[in-house]
């Protein structure tokens, strides 16, 4: 046991099998997540996320005609380590079709963790933590509970994009709408474990869109109205004639990464 020594405080035998787990889960893993989530798969870039919510919000942003208005609701969720309940994840992984054998694998990889809390420099008393958005979306699209947003007349509609815990989601500006979309966030909350801050969450609305339905959807949702949308993973959603101020705390990060 002398030549068994800690890495990232895991030994090297839970870093064996879970590595060999990553590398065999590499194969299927596309079937298993979701398009619209860019993260995770090989292949799947950060930027494809960023260009098409570029693209609505533009949309948005130019859309005074019609009577039909949309929203933007960009989610502040919990990290999903922190909050997803380990029941969920194997009966998600069991529901894929996943081997009994190979999800009980995974498991013992997530539920061995165990904490020391370290107060003062006494050492406490080790202990363990007790604890699918876009397949709720897809149902809800097939019954016809929620319409996405379309960016040309023939383009696909898009009802929500992910890049790991970053969700942001496009709908109609409605009463309707907002309470769907509200009774979507819980049903998944109540299933997964996972918590959504809607006083954290902003919506962002077309400029067609009135007033008066601006704040029925932003009570019902119980979100922040912004005039202009928020950045999103990073980057500026909307990029006016001032091009340098939008793009300058982009500038000065890099230039921090290179400093430091």
């Amino acid at each position: 046991m002398v030549n068994f020594r800690p890495i990232s405080l895991c030994s090297v035998i839970y870093k064996i099998v879970a590595k060999s787990v990553a590398n065999r889960l590499q194969w299927v893993i596309e079937n298993c997540i979701d398009k619209v989530q860019s993260a995770f798969v090989p292949g799947r870039l950060i930027f494809d996320n960023v260009l098409l919510a570029y693209e609505i919000l533009h949309t948005f942003r130019k859309k005074w005609t019609g009577h039909k208005g949309y929203m933007t609701v960009k989610l502040d969720m919990s990290k999903a380590y922190d909050r997803v309940e380990w029941d969920f994840i194997k009966k998600m992984m069991l529901k894929m079709g996943f081997a009994e054998r190979w999800v009980n694998l995974i498991m013992k990889c997530i539920t061995i963790v165990s904490y020391l809390v370290i107060t003062n420099g006494g050492r406490g008393t080790n202990f363990q933590p007790t604890r699918g958005l876009s397949s709720l979306m897809r149902l809800a699209k097939k019954k016809g509970l929620i319409r996405g947003e379309k960016v040309s007349r023939r383009g696909p509609e898009i009802s929500h994009l992910l890049f790991a815990d970053d969700c942001i989601m496009f709908g109609e500006a409605t009463e309707k709408g907002a309470r769907i979309l509200k009774d979507i966030l819980k049903e998944y909350e109540s299933c997964s474990g996972q918590c959504v801050n809607f006083n954290k969450s902003t919506i962002f609305y077309s400029s067609n869109t009135s007033n008066a339905i601006r704040e029925e959807a932003s009570l019902v949702l119980g979100v922040r109205s912004f005039t202009y949308p928020e950045k999103y993973l990073g980057l500026p959603n909307v990029v006016g004639r001032r091009k340098k101020e939008a793009f300058q705390n982009l500038i000065d990060r890099i230039m921090m990464k290179i400093d430091g």
